[in-house]
């Protein structure tokens, strides 16, 4: 991955699982630090996660460029497809979790910065995956996220997006025993969202997965595979 496809700002990473810049950006940062590992071995055993992969693995040339948003420890993301041969940048709030990826998947690039910060290239990916990274988002921050995720894909290229697709703005919840607040579309609302964006929606998939975490609790999730026109 090279400066041509990604720019930061140069000033100190914010948090791309936060809420808004500075501030609240950092609360988020502190949550993911706080949790390190604990959210991969909480989320290892979601077999709609994987089935998504496997499914964009499919949908990938040889050696295609790739964006992992809120990539988190790395795994199974960013492991998966740079061991497929696939060139992978992945962006995470999280210092902590950036370190840890960075030291599991040593073969793909890492950056701990806020994504809403760095400047996307026009047709720079040849995929996007947001695995639940946007819920720390306000709407309107989600709205405008895929948009400019969907302008830095190729034409062709694919948007892979997760998310719990329940009506929520602004709403305090308990993440893993870590306050947090969330914002959220239902189903449809998050489909018009990304088609609205500039993608053709050609494979949605729903699962229930409760996180394997003593404070764990069954939720909806919410997988996209899109197209940009």
């Amino acid at each position: 991955m090279n400066d041509s496809q990604v720019r930061g700002d140069g000033g100190e990473p914010r948090g791309g699982r936060g809420p808004s810049a500075e501030g609240r950006g950092r609360t988020a940062a502190a949550v993911f630090d706080a949790l390190g590992a604990e959210c991969e071995r909480a989320f290892a055993g979601s077999a709609a996660h994987r089935a998504s992969l496997e499914r964009l693995l499919a949908d990938l040339a040889p050696a295609s460029r790739v964006l992992d948003v809120g990539s988190g420890t790395g795994r199974p993301t960013a492991q998966t497809l740079a061991g497929a041969g696939h060139r992978v940048l992945g962006v995470d709030v999280s210092p902590v979790m950036t370190g840890l990826a960075a030291r599991q998947v040593p073969e793909a690039e890492f950056r701990c910065a806020d994504v809403r910060d760095l400047d996307l290239a026009e047709g720079g990916f040849d995929a996007v995956c947001v695995y639940f990274s946007l819920l720390q988002m306000e709407r309107d921050e989600q709205r405008g996220l895929v948009e400019r995720l969907v302008r830095a894909l190729r034409p062709g290229g694919v948007l892979v997006v997760a998310t719990v697709p329940v009506d929520a703005e602004g709403v305090e919840a308990v993440f893993m025993g870590q306050p947090v607040r969330v914002s959220s579309f239902g189903a449809e609302e998050f489909a018009a969202l990304v088609t609205r964006a500039g993608a053709v929606v050609e494979w949605a998939h729903d699962a229930l997965f409760t996180p394997d975490h003593p404070a764990g609790s069954p939720e909806p999730h919410l997988f996209l595979h899109a197209r940009r026109v």
